[in-house]
């Protein structure tokens, strides 16, 4: 089974939280998807990726930059996994018939949110139950993780 690890963003942004853990996934030699709620969300992440960090470059695209194959990190709201990603981020809420296909999976949610807090306790009841190695993370008020269950 899929080792899936819940991200609740109580203190920092998702926009604030993807770029170090793309980081650290590509720092691994690991590939990544990243599943957005709609391709337009995709896109304003795709032009964040480019300005987060005004000394580093994050290898990045999207189904509309072509060679979807070749990205090391794919941003899109569509269901695929065109370059063999070791590693799934579910946003928004959004979620994946193909987890099974990934090593790792993150969700994250916004904890500031109470419908994503509710919506993301039933993903992790329903995962639970089909038997992923579940766990749950939180942030620490200095930007860092804490893991809670």
């Amino acid at each position: 089974m899929t080792e899936v690890r819940f991200y609740h963003l109580t203190r920092r942004t998702l926009e604030q939280t993807l770029p170090a853990l793309l980081e650290k996934t590509l720092e691994r030699g690991w590939k990544a998807v990243v599943l957005t709620a709609s391709t337009e969300r995709a896109e304003q992440m795709n032009l964040h990726l480019w300005t987060y960090k005004p000394d580093g470059f994050l290898p990045h695209g999207t189904p509309a930059d072509g060679f979807v194959e070749r990205q090391p990190v794919l941003l899109t709201a569509e269901d695929v996994r065109p370059n063999g990603a070791d590693v799934l981020f579910q946003t928004e809420g959004a979620e994946s018939a193909l987890l099974a296909d990934y090593a790792l999976a993150c969700d994250l949610f916004d904890g500031n949110d109470p419908d994503a807090v509710g919506a993301a306790r039933k993903r992790w009841k329903r995962l639970k139950d089909a038997g992923h190695d579940l766990t749950y993370w939180q942030q620490t008020e200095r930007g860092g993780w804490e893991k809670k269950a």
